[in-house]
């Protein structure tokens, strides 16, 4: 049973996510559990809401005689995953409009090749499902990895929310402590700014080489919390900052530190955007790392997926020293700008297709090789992983599909293209018995996200799914698989 369910997830992935339909758990008030329904009446509601949410997943499928190419910017983001890991663990249900299905999966580590350059690999795998004529089809992508002392210096300000939300434990403090972990891991080559903000933005330290520590660990120190969030007032003053020490040789990134919970100036990210467009045009990127157990994820995702960057989110210690004490020092420059993918799929051995999750990033055919369109950032050792849940006709043998990844070259803005194919006999013959580990454990995190997304609309095994993840995690032999086993089962807690 547990395979037809996911099998039947696959097919018809879920509609929620911002611009999507609403489902029980985004009626239900942010603090409460979801019950149990009851009445005749909320049945009758259910069954309509149910039937409707199946013909709008029925619509997204597409069918290859009309659609058979599938266009994407790239996305390396991980805050959805992280913020849903902790209100699992607080016995909270989260907000299914911020659940984005490639986040959970691009938290997960990946075994792609390299590329000997500063390109991509492409990966192409997939697996057969119970249901006959169904598969999944993965698309991986690989940059090479960076060392902290292989890369190029960097100007990094960071912006960083000290409004009264802020005072919250596990908000400004694990802040301070990560920017004082990442000040005694970055190089003497580096330079690094400070910018705070509450009703106001004010600048605490403007652009001083590492060999200057002490001041910048002293401006950490005079981080405290008072009065509104103006947001907008604060990635202004910190893109300003930014554009007016920018090093031609250097990587140029803004850092947006807060709980997203802007409540003055302009609260909408486009607007935000627009008016730091002039100095963001000087190839400065941004990373947003959010904190707080309210959190205001789809502001911070859209300011990420549409300011040239990416967005974390952070709610430990562990967590926080994991990102700037390891991941950020080497992962701080650029291997692509505006880098996108395509998949075409080949329309006499596929009937249908249809991609999980991208949905915020999902991009006309024409735009895949116009270079004024905005795509991913990606930086060294990032893996892109996008799965698709695929109906093959009768008796199809041969190529299934062609995935091409694009993208410009950090400082040149010169194009270049990879590529792959895959074949119906490149795939598994079933997808838990005897496909790669890691695709196995790609589909367990992107169906367990479909149904935190909407599971009434999916008829999922919870218990089984929680099952494969389990015996996942004693071949991977990795934390971060036994932890998807644990939030599975926290899951079923949650809605018993």
């Amino acid at each position: 049973m547990a395979t037809v369910a996911i099998a039947g997830l696959l097919a018809l992935a879920a509609c929620g996510g911002p611009g999507g339909r609403p489902s029980a758990g985004e009626r239900a008030a942010p603090q409460e559990v979801p019950r149990a329904t009851t009445g005749q009446d909320q049945k009758n509601q259910e069954s309509r809401e149910n039937q409707e949410s199946r013909e709008d997943r029925q619509d997204q499928e597409k069918d290859t005689t009309r659609a058979q190419i599938s266009t994407f910017a790239l996305d390396v983001d991980t805050a959805s995953y992280a913020y849903t890991r902790r209100t699992l663990q607080e016995g909270r249900w989260p907000e299914p409009g911020g659940i984005r299905p490639e986040e959970f999966v691009n938290s997960f580590k990946q075994d792609y090749a390299e590329p000997r350059d500063d390109g991509f690999t492409v990966h192409t795998d997939g697996a057969l499902l119970d249901e006959p004529g169904r598969a999944v089809l993965r698309v991986g992508l690989q940059t090479r990895r960076s060392s902290a002392e292989a890369r190029r210096p960097a100007n990094l300000t960071f912006v960083v929310d000290v409004s009264g939300s802020m005072a919250e434990t596990g908000r400004l403090d694990l802040v301070k402590q990560a920017l004082h972990t990442l000040l005694d891991q970055l190089a003497p080559g580096d330079q690094v700014s400070i910018v705070a903000f509450s009703e106001e933005a004010r600048v605490l330290a403007a652009m001083t080489p590492l060999t200057a520590r002490d001041d910048l660990h002293r401006a950490v120190d005079e981080l405290s919390t008072e009065g509104g969030t103006n947001l907008e007032s604060g990635l202004v003053l910190g893109y300003r900052e930014a554009a007016a020490a920018h090093r031609p040789a250097a990587t140029n990134r803004v850092i947006l530190l807060s709980d997203g919970l802007a409540n003055q100036g302009s609260t909408a990210w486009q607007a935000i955007l627009d008016r730091v467009k002039e100095h963001a045009g000087r190839q400065i990127t941004l990373l947003t790392v959010g904190v707080g157990r309210e959190y205001g994820d789809e502001l911070m995702e859209q300011l990420a997926d549409n300011g040239d960057g990416a967005a974390v989110y952070v709610s430990t210690q562990e967590e926080a020293d994991k990102i700037f004490a390891t991941q950020l020092p080497a992962s701080i420059e650029l291997r692509a700008r505006d880098a996108k993918a395509q998949v075409v799929f080949n329309p006499s051995v596929v009937e249908s297709y249809q991609l999980l999750g991208y949905e915020n990033r999902a991009l006309d055919t024409e735009e895949f090789r116009d270079d004024s369109r905005d795509g991913g950032e990606i930086g060294p050792g990032h893996a892109v992983t996008a799965l698709y849940s695929v109906r093959l006709k009768a008796g199809a043998e041969g190529q299934l599909a062609t995935a091409t990844v694009r993208w410009q070259d950090p400082d040149t803005r010169v194009p270049s293209e990879a590529s792959g194919a895959v074949s119906v006999g490149d795939l598994s013959e079933a997808l838990w018995r005897g496909a790669p580990l890691r695709l196995q454990v790609d589909v367990v995190a992107a169906a367990f996200a479909l149904y935190m997304r909407d599971r009434e609309a999916f008829g999922l095994d919870l218990p089984a799914l929680g099952e494969h993840a389990r015996r996942l995690s004693g071949a991977a032999e990795d934390p971060m698989v036994s932890e998807l086993a644990d939030l599975i089962g926290k899951a079923g807690a949650v809605t018993s």
